[in-house]
């Protein structure tokens, strides 16, 4: 087995830690598988950062994949013999859970679906006095906004390809731990369309699972993605009897594997023989980004995550002879409020007005192609890119169901096994301060936004209502 297992795993599932976490939506059917200037870095001129959130790694020199897992109490060391002769007892039911969030299948779906975002009080937070309100809110916020949401899914077939190639990870994550001898049901769970994480819970609790691991598949971890659905499954296991004594491991993060890192790798040093010029070529890393304010106020390790995982990917990519310059900026920005920078479509215009003439992007927080790489990256920066005199373009495909990057998904759930246990919950901390009717009235002074599949989406609950 290769070894690689630096993923971060919750042993002991506390969900209140990043309290801005999101809440799901509500419909039931089940799919079940048996820096604002630019920053152009030579990758040899990249210095080491030290992570400054609980849920950061500290970049190493050489990673040490092996046998090391980062759980809620520390590290944890696990001896490669004991994660490769992992066998399952004739009574034990494996079961493994990917969180997405979800699409419209169809431009009918779309409003609906919006629907459910905005009735999520993590996305809109009322106090109690003024709860009443938040489906009437999320009722109106998706009238008006479904139409320009529908032009964007129109653009790339009428509906999002995200459900159809998750259940194609699904089968294939399936496959390949069946090639390792671990036998295990591979559920879909989805944040605000079918199908919903209600509908994977209730299927997990039918077939009997006796130990479940939570793959979310997002390679570095946000409150508003991995924190978002982690709060989704703490409402439903803490009160169900079953549930709460299920052992249960959580991958929180899993940017740093050494399976993710060379699988894009892979993606990028092909792509860039494409180019007339392969050396010259700029490397564009385009993340989705997030406010300013979840890194900066709640302590969301995004950016650090987002920052760390660049510089593996670049230090991979210089171990086979791959020096090209590179850069990050973050997408999807919406809305007054200041979002992490730079922003990919200034940067783009500047790397033109520099002379760049070849680039090729990377959209490095997304493992399936959907909405931001289809029709934001491959048809609005494309145009922008080429408006702005680049000449040369370039995309790397998502990972979607790419072999190397699958059987290190189930190399990831098999090292995360022996961290499994019974969830703890405490406290309701998205309680806390949403009673405050004061910090509500200075909440409201900044925009509201939630992540549609990627796709951000903004709205000022009372200047909409005007």
């Amino acid at each position: 087995m290769e070894a690689a297992t630096s993923s971060r795993i919750i042993s002991q599932m506390n969900f209140y830690q990043n309290s801005a976490s999101l809440r799901p939506g509500s419909r039931l059917t089940s799919t079940f598988h048996n820096t604002s200037k630019i920053s152009l870095r030579s990758n040899s001129n990249h210095k080491t950062k030290t992570a400054i959130t609980a849920l950061s790694l500290s970049r190493p020199s050489k990673p040490d994949f092996v046998g090391r897992t980062f759980c809620s109490a520390g590290a944890c060391t696990y001896s490669e013999g004991v994660i490769e002769s992992h066998s399952q007892t004739t009574d034990e039911k494996l079961g493994v859970i990917l969180l997405n969030l979800g699409g419209p299948d169809t431009l009918q779906d779309v409003q609906p679906f919006l629907f459910n975002l905005f009735a999520d009080p993590d996305i809109i937070r009322l106090p109690r006095l003024f709860r009443f309100l938040q489906r009437p809110l999320a009722q109106l916020i998706s009238v008006l906004r479904a139409p320009k949401s529908k032009e964007g899914y129109a653009a790339i077939g009428g509906g999002s390809p995200l459900r159809k190639i998750t259940d194609e990870q699904a089968s294939a994550l399936k496959l390949a731990l069946e090639a390792k001898e671990v036998c295990a049901n591979v559920y879909v769970a989805m944040r605000y369309w079918h199908p919903f994480t209600e509908e994977a819970v209730h299927q997990i609790k039918r077939d009997k699972i006796t130990k479940l691991v939570v793959l979310p598949l997002y390679p570095q971890y946000s409150i508003s993605t991995t924190g978002s659905s982690i709060r989704v499954l703490r409402d439903m296991f803490r009160d169900d009897r079953y549930l709460s004594r299920l052992p249960v491991a959580i991958i929180q993060s899993w940017y740093q594997r050494e399976g993710y890192i060379k699988s894009m790798a892979d993606l990028i040093e092909k792509e860039l023989q494409i180019f007339p010029t392969p050396e010259e070529t700029m490397i564009f890393f385009s993340a989705h980004g997030v406010p300013v304010s979840y890194v900066e106020n709640a302590g969301d390790p995004y950016r650090d995550q987002m920052e760390d995982c660049i510089f593996l990917i670049m230090q991979e990519l210089k171990s086979r002879g791959i020096n090209n310059d590179h850069t990050l900026a973050y997408q999807s920005r919406v809305g007054p409020v200041q979002w992490l920078k730079p922003y990919t479509d200034e940067v783009l215009v500047e790397l033109g007005q520099q002379g760049v003439k070849s680039l090729l992007a990377v959209p490095v927080s997304f493992v399936s192609e959907h909405i931001e790489t289809l029709e934001e990256i491959d048809m609005e920066y494309k145009e922008l890119a080429i408006e702005s005199g680049i000449v040369n373009w370039g995309r790397v495909p998502a990972l979607n169901c790419t072999s190397s990057f699958i059987t290190d998904m189930a190399d990831a759930v098999i090292e995360a096994l022996p961290s499994a246990m019974a969830i703890t919950t405490s406290g309701t901390a998205s309680e806390e301060a949403d009673d405050d009717l004061f910090g509500y009235v200075v909440k409201m002074k900044y925009t509201v936004y939630v992540s549609t599949e990627c796709e951000l989406i903004a709205a000022e609950p009372f200047i909409m209502l005007l």
